[in-house]
């Protein structure tokens, strides 16, 4: 037996080396799979909330606070919510990195407050009178600003290329102010002017063409009242195109102890696209013209006389006009360089507010708006802000009063039912499920009594239109305490900045709503409260 290994046999395959087998593919555990994505840790680091953000968030907080109250009729409440809201904000250091954020939310804030505010005014309340905003770039009219020598190519490349119906020229002046609304508060003002804009904008623009001015005469309306309708300035010329009492007569804006037509944003802009034009053709000189827009077309006159220039550059130059006349022209030179270029300032993408549409009811009675609030279905907010005009809360007869687009018909048909004496005070009510007589009586502090005898009725029936007879209405014929007599006050004028540090109640003694200087508000326990009517 032998011990030697077997000789190796001849295989009858090829000589090639069989290919290796690959290891099997063995599926991972499913679990450690699904465990790897979650264990991963998240690289992605979510930013942190600056300091201005967690203001914004605490002040918002109260304001939803009170939002809630103010739906549940806890109205005092409410106030004191709004006001630990707008003082948070108000609070914010100078410092703070990101105040402008504030600002904006600030004012975005108030407003709504303010709205709310109107939205609680009782129908019979006739003691609300108009108010007005300081116009924002009146300060800057007398006051000079460095020159960024960088600027100058730039701002001489884009005055190049630049398509302009208004004639644009670049010097130290211009660049001075460009300089200015380049700067943290400068550009905070033109932002907000543009985003005011929205509301006009097409509106301006369709006037301007069918008058046949220059498009970029909008920013005089910058520059007069940063487009509010309410503007006043120092020398008492009021609304959006700020016409004295004289010259907005001279063409066509009527003033009464009910309406001022100069705060109508149509007849105004109307107005003041004529009144430009008639300069245009006095002069021949757009230049001259908005000089004249400024300190009257005698005072161009006299100055083009004195020198023997008959040019806004060397009229300035000689002293030969007013010292606010002087940089009224280069500012608003420098807003229509950097809004026709918006991207190469950040003035790009702003959202602007939705564009003003109305159309118009005469009346034949004076009316309340709380009343063509209610006859139109829409807060008295919304159709306080369509008429700027009106000087208080009843619409005068033959007034034509503006209303929200495709109410008209409604608002109408609903105003006929109440009596033509009545409208003044009077409210409707929309009946719906749950309502009854006694409820609505509660709802409107008005005895029941009154609303049977105005409706011939006992019950209330869902759909129903109900004529509410207020108290203020229904205590007319009862003698009134000599203290209710006396006359009121007018109404102070105040800036919105000043109005805002005035807002609170710790400060004011008001409501929230003084940060809009609006009507003053009926005190809670008299009969002039109410709620909106039912939809």
């Amino acid at each position: 037996m032998s011990f030697l290994p077997p000789a190796p046999r001849t295989s009858s395959f090829s000589a090639t080396p069989p290919t290796a087998l690959e290891a099997p593919v063995v599926p991972a555990n499913p679990y450690v799979s699904d465990s790897v994505v979650f264990l991963r840790p998240n690289l992605t680091v979510p930013p942190r909330p600056s300091q201005a953000d967690n203001r914004i968030r605490r002040a918002d907080e109260r304001f939803a606070a009170g939002k809630r109250l103010s739906a549940a009729g806890e109205l005092q409440k409410a106030r004191v919510e709004f006001d630990a809201a707008v003082e948070i904000l108000l609070a914010a250091p100078e410092t703070l990195t990101d105040r402008l954020k504030v600002e904006m939310r600030l004012e975005q804030m108030v407003g709504e407050i303010h709205k709310l505010d109107v939205n609680k005014l009782g129908a019979g309340d006739m003691s609300a009178q108009a108010s007005y905003e300081k116009a924002p770039l009146e300060e800057i009219l007398d006051m000079t600003f460095p020159v960024d020598p960088s600027l100058k190519p730039r701002v001489r490349e884009q005055i190049q290329a630049t398509a302009s119906q208004l004639p644009l020229e670049m010097n130290d002046l211009v660049l001075s102010y460009i300089n200015y609304f380049s700067t943290e508060k400068g550009k905070r003002t033109i932002i907000a002017g543009l985003k005011r804009a929205g509301r006009y904008r097409p509106l301006i623009q369709r006037i301007l063409a069918e008058e046949g001015v220059p498009q970029e005469l909008i920013y005089l309306a910058q520059a007069e009242s940063g487009f509010y309708p309410r503007a006043v300035s120092n020398k008492s010329a009021v609304g959006m195109w700020q016409f004295v009492q004289f010259r907005g007569r001279e063409y066509g804006l009527m003033q009464s102890a009910f309406h001022d037509d100069r705060l109508d944003p149509e007849k105004a802009t109307r107005s003041a696209a004529r009144h430009l034009r008639d300069l245009y053709q006095k002069f021949g000189d757009w230049y001259l013209a908005i000089a004249g827009y400024n300190c009257g077309d005698g005072c161009v006159d006299r100055a083009v006389q004195r020198t023997g220039y008959a040019d806004f550059w060397e009229i300035r130059a000689r002293n030969a006009i007013p010292n606010e006349t002087t940089n009224y022209v280069p500012i608003i030179l420098a807003m229509t360089i950097m809004h026709k270029n918006a991207k190469d300032y950040g003035l790009e993408n702003i959202d602007g507010e939705a564009p003003m549409e109305y159309e118009n009811m005469a009346l034949e009675a004076p009316t309340h708006l709380g009343l063509l609030a209610d006859a139109a279905d829409r807060p008295v907010s919304d159709i306080k802000d369509l008429n700027p005009a009106l000087l208080s809360s009843v619409a005068p007869a033959g007034y034509e009063v503006h209303l929200p687009v495709g109410t008209r018909a409604r608002a109408m048909a609903a105003v006929e039912t109440i009596p033509a004496a009545q409208r003044a005070s009077w409210r409707i009510h929309r009946v719906v499920e749950g309502d009854t007589i006694e409820a609505i009586a509660r709802r409107y502090n008005t005895p029941v009594s009154a609303i049977t005898a105005a409706n011939n009725t006992s019950q209330a029936e869902m759909g129903e239109v109900l004529a509410i007879p207020t108290a203020s209405q229904v205590e007319r014929s009862r003698p009134k305490p000599a203290s209710m007599n006396a006359t009121n006050k007018a109404p102070v004028k105040k800036s919105t900045a000043t109005a805002r540090r005035t807002a609170t109640s710790s400060k004011s003694g008001g409501s929230v709503k003084n940060a809009k200087t609006a009507p003053k508000r009926t005190p809670a326990s008299t009969p002039a409260r109410r709620r909106l009517a039912s939809r």
